[in-house]
């Protein structure tokens, strides 16, 4: 005579088969939904180092300008290889200068006096950048 062992009944297999397939739709859906933001914040990224090419200043003579990479950077480095050249060229921005803004001191208190500049860098995914001077103490 043989004895039964206890098993697994074909509900009870079933029962957690859905449930599991419901824990993967939820997890591939949370998958969906961050892929798309680290998508877009690794191209924001390699957009970020791009317009640090821009940022020199010489960028405040440019406003509502479309410039390259290398337009910006002919003057101040020699590019003698073509391919990098070339590169530097497809790298394009439109660059926005907004009305400086001058931060004094109130009257009664000595302190710096600062012109901030805006710099807007247009393109697929836009950057916006400050520069800082300080005119005087």
């Amino acid at each position: 005579m043989k004895i039964l062992r206890p098993a697994f009944t074909i509900i009870e297999i079933l029962i957690s088969v859905i449930i599991i397939s419901f824990a993967i739709i939820f997890v591939l859906k949370i998958h969906s939904d961050n892929h798309e933001q680290i998508v877009y914040i690794t191209e924001r990224n390699k957009r970020s180092l791009q317009d640090s090419l821009f940022l020199n200043h010489e960028i405040l003579d440019h406003h509502k300008d479309n410039k390259s990479a290398y337009d910006i950077l002919e003057k101040e480095f020699t590019i003698k290889e073509l391919e990098s050249r070339e590169m530097l060229k497809k790298i394009t921005r439109d660059i926005f200068i907004p009305e400086e803004i001058k931060i004094e001191p109130p009257k009664d208190m000595p302190g710096p006096t600062a012109i901030i500049n805006e710099v807007l860098l247009k393109d697929k995914h836009s950057g916006i950048y400050y520069h800082f001077t300080i005119e005087s103490f």
